[in-house]
């Protein structure tokens, strides 16, 4: 690894970096292209980078060119550039044209400019970066373990899908909630209550779009359903390629709707906690929730669905979700009561394990 990025003209770069990273979140993330611009401005620019970097990692992950080995190599390199102790633009620059097969082009050109995205982080206050820090180092290595090739059948049952839900989507809940009490006292006097919630805020975001994507993931040889959630059923997760239509499927399918409704209830719960004069760190949880239990519904209708297109919801429910959060915001009895309505008939919440490993 190349020693550590100095940048000459660290202010009129820093400009530039930012101007750049409200551009690619544009280009890479349609859901938090329009949450993220909803927080304060302070708070905005530091989960935008925030994103940025778990897409980086996540880029690693999902690349079908790349060894596992030259995986590893990259995750431990990229953990040291945020951690000051590596090049980010000796990373960017070897690992993006290795990114070929299914990995986008805003998604290579994201991994190129790696040292603008990490110059940004390493200018914030020294919580933030730290918070950054964590999530990242724990993130790669989870995935590191969850190596997609180990899986082409299926997790082992609920408690593994729940550590592969942790260390890609629970330690970010856990993160932004670090995040929001440094940069808000009155989210801060919540603390002990948010941090409670934080993790099964993220798998609840996190099972949805699992079930959402479980065709597409296939396709890519991997599936992150727990087998004996299925088994129990009466199906075999080595025959998933039949399971379109088969009751026994769709009833495993049910059973884990099930635990993402009851993820997502406590996510409503995390963010009624947030003071209603916060709002814009409401309307980004808010709008995020909201999305997740309207596609709960549509794969809940639809159990038999093929690909992640026959169940993505509309510009319209989109647009109708920003409407009632906007409208009923600051009424957690309002929210509520809209939570039970988006959510009728999907199964009822079972017990929930999620827990930091």
């Amino acid at each position: 690894m190349d020693t550590v990025d100095k940048d000459p003209k660290p202010v009129e770069a820093l400009t530039e970096d930012r101007a750049y990273q409200d551009a690619i979140l544009q280009e890479v993330s349609r859901t938090f292209a329009l949450t993220i611009p909803q927080l304060p401005c302070d708070l905005r620019v530091v989960v935008g980078n925030a994103y940025l970097l778990c897409r980086i990692a996540d880029t690693i992950e999902d690349s079908d060119t790349l060894t596992v080995e030259e995986k590893r190599r990259y995750y431990d390199w990229f953990v040291g550039a945020v951690e000051q102790e590596a090049s980010g633009e000796a990373f960017g620059h070897e690992l993006a044209p290795k990114l070929g097969g299914s990995t986008l082009e805003a998604e290579r050109d994201l991994v190129r400019n790696t040292a603008r995205v990490l110059r940004i982080t390493h200018s914030f206050a020294e919580a933030d970066q730290k918070a950054l820090r964590r999530c990242i180092r724990i993130m790669s290595e989870g995935m590191e373990d969850f190596q997609e090739g180990q899986f082409t059948d299926g997790l082992r049952d609920q408690q593994h899908l729940d550590d592969y839900c942790y260390h890609v989507a629970g330690v970010v809940g856990e993160m932004l909630t670090q995040l929001f009490c440094a940069h808000s006292p009155a989210i801060a006097a919540h603390r002990g209550e948010l941090e409670q919630r934080a993790i099964s805020f993220g798998q609840g975001l996190q099972m949805t779009n699992i079930l959402k994507d479980i065709w597409d993931d296939h396709k890519r040889r991997v599936c992150w359903l727990p087998r004996v959630t299925f088994e129990r059923a009466g199906f075999d997760l080595r025959n998933i390629e039949h399971g379109p239509g088969d009751p026994a499927f769709e009833a495993g399918l049910g059973q884990l709707i099930a635990v993402a409704r009851g993820h997502l209830e406590n996510a409503l719960d995390y963010t009624l906690l947030i003071p209603p004069s916060e709002r814009g760190v409401r309307n980004f949880c808010l709008w995020a929730i909201g999305m997740a239990v309207l596609t709960l519904r549509k794969i809940n209708r639809q159990r038999n669905f093929t690909s992640g297109a026959e169940v993505k919801i509309s510009r319209r429910s989109v647009r109708a979700t920003i409407c009632l959060t906007t409208l009923f915001g600051r009424s957690n009895r309002l929210l509520r009561l809209a939570f039970r309505l988006a959510a009728a008939g999907l199964p009822e919440p079972q017990p929930l394990t999620s827990k930091s490993p």
